[in-house]
């Protein structure tokens, strides 16, 4: 019997708008949220703080199996210490994208994501929501946008972070995690063959959050 909670998957690469949307498409729908880069993040922050061999893949998964995360209020907390705005850094970022290469890791926090999906829905955002984590989702969305746009919206929400940023720098990070997560043999970054790829180089995000709610209403099942 398939899961009755309905699936909206809303999947893609870094700085193509999919966190701010999703959380905007979850709002109108009403819908859980689940933010799967920041559970990436949120290891990979784990692992920079107690100083893990990063090649120990076994000593990383064993962490996946029991770190102590929560997701409260759109806060990410790791056992008491809220690490929301730490986990947004480049740095951290790029160890989310080093572990998420081994299907041991990314096995072990498959269940997490999944435990997310509950009445009365859920927007699940990520990159391989629709492909591996949900591939029964009645609606699967793709996002994109060419990687200067990417590399200029990082920019401007590190800086409004506090981070010290360098835009071509960041570009030239942007371009390397792509190929990475695009080639990687677990779990590559595409769209599922089932997706609506949506362009968002030159969208606002209220247009963006419009076109995927749009889609979501017209297929969302009757019952």
């Amino acid at each position: 019997m398939s899961d009755p909670t309905p699936v909206l998957t809303i999947d893609g690469p870094g700085g193509s708008g999919k966190g701010v949307v999703s959380r905007e498409v979850a709002l109108q729908l009403h819908w859980n949220l689940l933010d799967s880069g920041a559970l990436y993040r949120a290891l990979g922050y784990m692992l920079l703080e107690k100083d893990v061999d990063r090649a120990d893949i076994e000593a990383v998964t064993k962490i996946a199996h029991t770190f102590p995360i929560v997701f409260l209020n759109d806060q990410v907390y790791l056992e008491d210490d809220n690490i929301t705005a730490e986990i947004r850094s480049e740095r951290v970022g790029a160890v989310a994208s080093e572990i998420g290469v081994h299907e041991p890791v990314r096995a072990a926090l498959l269940d997490v994501q999944r435990s997310f999906a509950k009445s009365p829905g859920l927007v699940a955002d990520g990159r391989d929501m629709g492909t591996v984590v949900f591939p029964q989702a009645f609606c699967k969305i793709y996002l994109d946008a060419s990687p200067a746009e990417r590399a200029k919206r990082r920019y401007l929400q590190l800086k409004d972070s506090g981070f010290d940023v360098n835009l071509a720098e960041l570009e030239a990070q942007i371009v390397a995690r792509d190929e990475r997560d695009k080639t990687r043999a677990v779990a590559p970054l595409k769209p599922a063959a089932d997706a609506v790829v949506i362009d968002t180089t030159e969208l606002r995000i209220d247009e963006v959050v419009a076109k995927v709610v749009g889609i979501a209403k017209e297929r969302l099942p009757a019952d």
